[in-house]
């Protein structure tokens, strides 16, 4: 397991990773974009813009793929993970006494359980859940194929260099649950308060070839054990921002190639792409890390 360095900023975590020496990883919630007030809702796919695409459970293959437990947590998504809890992003905030709504029922928050070392917050509600997803324990994750969920953003404007694509702006939310596919690249160890996380590249060509943006945050990643799906990771961040020119802003993008643009150097400054072919690669909080935390916790009496 190769070390994923990350550390705080007021939004963003700084990484190095194999050959990115000093790129942004972006938290996909929505105060990424406060500036453009989006109300943070759907995952990004190389094959197609559609906004209606992949917005029912999965079907075939896929069946009972991880669908039937996600559940809205504000404009986030949650994991139901037992009769009474649910597991999402700690960034994405909440308060006891929200609301989370599974299958068209709401269901009010009584308690909060945060993990002391990764991005993970279980939630208990009132009242029983009629079904909750297994958890993935085995720590074989890596060259796993997945299944990911959202409410990111749809696909935005093309991003070219010399007129070649190399991915997608973000664009707007819209609230929308949609799912899609990627499989598991690296596992990393992120440190302090991150802990170990599943990293997934953005790569041309699959049909439902899979990245997330804002509004991500919290939604689930699943992986086949024998013949049952079983939940493997949360969504925790992307990489980013990316830029055409050495100033200026930047922007946040899907992105399947990155030579010829420019990546922040974790300062003021930014770095140019070049040589191999480079993916944007997007993160996940390892759930088989914290079987224990997560198991002691729904042993835990209380409201």
């Amino acid at each position: 397991m190769q070390q994923i360095k990350l550390w705080k900023s007021n939004i963003f975590f700084n990484s190095a990773l194999d050959l990115i020496h000093r790129l942004k990883v972006t938290f996909i919630c929505c105060c990424v974009l406060l500036s453009l007030v989006l109300p943070a809702p759907a995952l990004i796919f190389f094959s197609t813009g559609d906004p209606s695409y992949n917005t029912n459970a999965p079907r075939g293959a896929l069946t009972n793929s991880g669908w039937q437990y996600q559940g809205a947590w504000s404009v986030f998504t949650g994991t139901v993970i037992s009769s009474n809890a649910f597991i999402t992003a700690k960034h994405v905030g909440g308060a006891v006494g929200d609301p989370f709504t599974f299958q068209g029922v709401q269901y009010t928050t009584t308690a909060a359980f945060e993990s002391p070392d990764s991005d993970l917050r279980i939630w208990r509600v009132a009242g029983q859940f009629p079904v909750f997803a297994p958890l993935y324990t085995r720590s074989v994750e890596n060259g796993k194929n997945v299944v990911v969920f959202g409410r990111g953003t749809q696909r935005g404007a093309e991003v070219r260099i010399n007129n070649r694509l190399k991915g997608w702006e973000w664009g707007p939310g819209d609230g929308v649950q949609r799912w899609g596919q990627n499989r598991v690249s690296g596992i990393f160890q992120g440190g302090a308060e991150i802990g170990e996380v599943l990293r997934m590249s953005f790569n041309a060509g699959a049909r439902n070839e899979v990245t997330v943006s804002a509004g991500d945050s919290g939604g689930a990643v699943f992986i086949k054990d024998g013949k049952i799906w079983k939940l493997a990771g949360i969504n925790y961040a992307v990489e980013g921002p990316y830029n055409t020119t050495n100033s200026g802003p930047g922007f946040n993008a899907a992105i399947f190639d990155s030579r010829g643009l420019y990546v922040t150097d974790g300062g003021a400054g930014w770095q140019l792409f070049s040589g191999k072919p480079i993916t944007g690669n997007f993160y996940a909080t390892r759930i088989s890390a914290h079987v224990s935390w997560i198991t002691n916790v729904l042993a835990t009496p209380g409201p």
